[in-house]
């Protein structure tokens, strides 16, 4: 395998909800050698509560401090990782700021929201998908998908393929050969 320091000290996956940031994450954290800084679980270890339990009780807007703060400590970590971001991380432009300024490649995983609602739905952890989740998805993707593009270094489509053939789509762009 060619060395993965050579392409950036982190790899960052951002894409919609259902996308597989953290299952694709896991996948390449593995096959480079690098933890996974997945920004829900950093949030839920940080505060002690479940991304639903900060939503439901203090808002959206509450989560979304807790969002920055678990990118900005992902991006800041010394060891190279793997970051799966919160489908959302892309709606402050402080995060994309510091998308573009990390030492770091920026993975959009993207499907279109009729594939991504079968997946989605199956998480208690995502309160925006409560109500007509399909709907949602379409609005998040119309509201989201050029912010993606603005931070993506490398984009995958990740429609009708295997978790293990997007970590190996992900290898070859950033030229990492097995």
């Amino acid at each position: 395998m060619s060395d993965p320091s050579e392409h950036g000290h982190h790899v960052v996956l951002v894409g919609l909800m259902g996308t597989g940031k953290t299952t694709v994450g896991r996948l390449l954290a593995e096959r480079l050698g690098r933890d996974l800084c997945d920004s829900d679980a950093m949030v839920e270890a940080r505060t002690g509560r479940t991304v639903r339990q900060i939503w439901e009780a203090d808002g959206e807007p509450a989560y979304r401090v807790e969002e920055t703060s678990a990118l900005h400590d992902a991006l800041d970590s010394v060891d190279p990782c793997v970051v799966a971001a919160a489908g959302g991380v892309v709606l402050r432009a402080e995060n994309r700021r510091a998308l573009k300024a990390a030492d770091a490649t920026v993975v959009w995983l993207r499907a279109a929201p009729e594939i991504l609602v079968e997946r989605a739905v199956t998480g208690e952890h995502r309160p925006l998908l409560d109500q007509d989740p399909l709907a949602r998805l379409r609005e998040m993707a119309s509201a989201r998908d050029s912010l993606y593009r603005e931070v993506a270094d490398v984009e995958v489509d990740v429609t009708d393929r295997a978790p293990e053939a997007v970590a190996g789509a992900i290898l070859s762009a950033i030229g990492v050969t097995p």
